[in-house]
């Protein structure tokens, strides 16, 4: 009951304050402003919040998915498939024996011209996948479309477009908390 009396009273003193003004009277009171000591800066470590998690696209096996600037990608049980304008197919697998699904990882293929750079891999070793990240040599930072197939949601595909550039971004996988499960670094070519 006190903090609720006590409160009251600060309204009541702050609107008594106030009021002069409020009509035209001069705000001058007698009262005098209260200053608290000045307290040291205190360093405190800063934690951000983590990035929201990708939403995964399910899709049928076989389903040709747009991924856009004349790209194409779809999954099958064997692995990704990838489709550029020139219409060439490329392939990466997931059974043949080249990447270890039980433990988190992260590939990267990428293509592109003066125009822009298409990239796109795999996601594997996790069933809590939540975000792939692509950061540039000035750390720019691009999110990456997540693509899965159906019951298998201990890997699948990722796809982003970035500007021009001569460097390989890093490539980092992250859980749906945002903990970092696995990345590649940068490449100078």
């Amino acid at each position: 009951m006190k903090k609720y009396l006590l409160a009251a009273a600060g309204v009541v003193a702050a609107a008594v304050m106030a009021a002069p003004s409020a009509v035209g009277a001069s705000a001058e009171t007698s009262l005098k402003p209260v200053t608290a000591p000045a307290a040291e800066p205190v360093a405190a470590p800063v934690s951000l919040p983590a990035a929201a998690p990708t939403r995964i696209r399910t899709v049928r096996s076989g389903e040709r998915v747009d991924a856009g600037q004349g790209y194409t990608v779809w999954l099958t049980e064997d692995g990704k498939h990838w489709a550029g304008p020139d219409g060439f197919e490329n392939f990466r697998s997931v059974v043949d024996g080249n990447i270890d699904r039980l433990h988190p990882g992260v590939s990267h293929q990428s293509e592109g011209s003066e125009a822009g750079v298409f990239h796109s891999g795999l996601y594997y070793g996790t069933r809590k996948a939540g975000r792939v990240e692509l950061t540039d040599a000035e750390g720019h930072k691009t999110v990456a479309t997540l693509v899965a197939l159906p019951g298998r949601s201990d890997w699948g595909v990722w796809y982003a477009h970035t500007g021009p550039s001569k460097d390989s971004p890093a490539v980092a996988l992250y859980d749906r908390a945002g903990k970092l499960l696995a990345d590649l670094p940068a490449r100078t070519f």
